[in-house]
């Protein structure tokens, strides 16, 4: 083994590199690497854009992504940052394109708490039952536009919730 190391070590003494080789970048004092196109990196999520349905939840194989029913009105929705494999699923599924993954990668910190994000989404509930159904700025969204379809008299209603007979 000893015989090895020096093999090696009398290899690269008579490269004749007049500097000494350099093998990193000089990157806390000099540029960093030049991120590619396409790159994966920290997901971001607008929380603004978030309707809560967890799809995101159901397809990450990592499960860094939580969806927790506090009450019947407050979903919260938590991301940990430290499990996620940047496989960028969640960013496939999102309807509402509430998240991306940035090119951002310097992520390295002393804090675990500092990687995970954590909000809350109020969920619109049935008229009838109470159940919550779909969050409601998805319903609004469709009023907005005018969705007049049989919804137009079931505004605020489940569909669970069995249709009232019409006297």
């Amino acid at each position: 083994m000893i015989g090895s190391k020096l093999k090696e070590l009398m290899i690269a003494l008579r490269g004749g590199a007049p500097r000494p080789l350099v093998v990193t970048l000089p990157y806390p004092l000099g540029p960093g690497a030049e991120v590619p196109e396409g790159f994966r990196g920290k997901v971001e999520v607008d929380v603004s854009k978030c309707i809560g349905c967890g799809g995101c939840a159901n397809v990450c194989p990592s499960r860094c992504i939580i969806v927790e029913d506090i009450s019947q009105l407050w979903r919260k929705m938590s991301i940990m940052r430290e499990r996620c494999t940047y496989c960028a699923r969640c960013q496939e599924v999102c309807q509402e394109k509430a998240i991306t993954l940035t090119c951002e990668f310097e992520l390295a910190t002393d804090n675990p708490a500092d990687l995970t994000d954590t909000w809350e989404v109020f969920m619109a509930t049935c008229s009838r039952c109470g159940r919550c159904f779909k969050p409601k700025t998805v319903l609004d969204k469709m009023m907005e536009v005018g969705f007049k379809a049989p919804m137009g008299r079931r505004y605020g209603v489940c569909a669970l919730s069995p249709a009232k007979e019409q006297t």
